[in-house]
């Protein structure tokens, strides 16, 4: 399968569908609940469009550089900027468009509960997500070469998780319906789509970096982990962006001065 041809096909198309959902609500004058109007999603979205191209392509490069992972050559348009074809660049734009209407489709329809659910998610989660980023680390001082690509992963992601968490984890467990319902459809559409690919040959993962547990007897358990991961990062970004709570946390740690 080419790599043109995916993005089309699993997120192009998606895009456009939710695209002329999202008008079609416009037009019927649906908006999103007053505990999500701190900012406009769809702004926000530019800037974590943005944020992900820069933040994701010196890691990308550096796995197809050391060959984590590799695609065929023969499957691409063959523009390349630095190890990696012009349509990952495209997807790194793609899935977080894709995402964030998703969540824009779900936030016009979800009831937003009303209890407050305090500061303790904030260090239970930042603990959890903390033990395993170092875990991560140590597995890549140690050179483990079968955990290479899962630390990788973790020691990537889990920095600006831990700054969402750390801001507004409890944000994220008061909007949880909202977070859960996009996280998980997203991952395991783009893990499906993901293993349609790898069955085509449009890119291969190294079996030597990886653990070697293919999910459905195809998909490498790294593979999923990354698509948890960058929803993650994106949902959680996007929630805590439009959620009117964050502009109050935020005038919380940044007092104006008069």
């Amino acid at each position: 399968m080419p790599y043109l041809i995916f993005l089309v096909y699993f997120l192009l198309v998606p895009i456009i569908l939710l695209s002329l959902l999202a008008l079609w609500d416009q037009t019927r004058g649906k908006p999103l609940p007053p505990a999500l109007q701190g900012h406009s999603l769809l702004k926000m979205l530019g800037v974590l469009i943005v944020i992900a191209l820069v933040y994701t392509t010196p890691w990308d490069n550096y796995l197809v550089a050391t060959r984590v992972w590799w695609y065929n050559p023969e499957l691409v348009m063959g523009i390349t900027l630095g190890w990696v074809p012009l349509e990952e660049y495209l997807f790194f734009a793609l899935q977080p468009l894709m995402i964030g209407l998703w969540l824009l489709l779900l936030a016009r329809r979800l009831p937003v509960p009303n209890e407050n659910n305090g500061r303790s998610a904030r260090v239970i989660s930042v603990s959890l997500a903390g033990a395993i980023w170092l875990a991560a680390v140590i597995i890549l001082f140690t050179g483990w070469q079968p955990g290479t690509y899962l630390a990788l992963e973790l020691a990537w992601a889990l920095p600006p998780i831990l700054l969402q968490l750390i801001f507004g984890a409890d944000i994220l467990l008061r909007h949880r319906r909202l977070v859960l319902l996009t996280i998980i459809p997203v991952t395991l559409y783009l893990s499906l789509a993901d293993t349609v690919a790898i069955a085509g040959g449009t890119w291969t993962i190294d079996p030597a970096q990886s653990l070697g547990m293919l999910l459905g007897g195809i998909l490498p358990v790294e593979e999923f982990v990354f698509f948890l991961l960058t929803t993650v990062l994106v949902t959680f970004g996007l929630v805590l962006s439009i959620a009117t709570e964050s502009r109050r946390q935020l005038r919380a740690l940044v007092p104006t001065s008069r």
